[in-house]
């Protein structure tokens, strides 16, 4: 492993803190971990540079912002279609969350969100306009089970 990636105890402890409140300040994570303020501070610094920590992120409620209906959609596309075009087709439609490349049939997995059913459906019919999609399956979710995982 290169030394640059090394990652010990106090920076695990550190990155969990940061995964429960990106906002704490390094003088509430050194007193949790027992370290000044400024030895955090610099062990952020490290793991920010080294790519270890790659963000700090605002968890927003969807539903506070009007999008209700969450939804899972498998993306097929013609042949050999790039992942680089799969990432262009999901990056023109903001109700796509996440998407990633996936084993199986599907060529990709989608996380939509969107304010209602009807919304939902006008971006399907908008991802499946593209000359490189096939087709989609989608699932609505009904209830989340667990959290998310930081």
């Amino acid at each position: 492993m290169d030394d640059s990636l090394r990652i010990d105890g106090l920076d695990r402890r550190i990155v969990a803190l940061l995964e429960q409140n990106a906002r704490a300040s390094f003088a509430t994570i050194g007193a949790a971990v027992g370290l000044s303020a400024p030895a955090v501070k610099r062990r952020v610094d490290r793991l920010i540079e080294t790519g270890v920590i790659t963000g700090f992120h605002a968890s927003v409620n969807p539903r506070a912002l009007g999008h209700d209906v969450s939804a899972f959609v498998e993306l097929y596309t013609e042949g050999r279609t790039p992942a680089l075009e799969i990432a262009r087709i999901a990056a023109r439609h903001p109700e796509v969350q996440e998407a990633y490349t996936v084993t199986g049939d599907a060529n990709a997995l989608m996380r939509v969100r969107t304010t209602d059913t009807s919304h939902l459906e006008k971006t399907l019919e908008s991802l499946r306009a593209h000359p490189a999609v096939l087709q989609t399956k989608s699932s609505v979710v009904l209830s989340r089970l667990l959290p998310p995982i930081s």
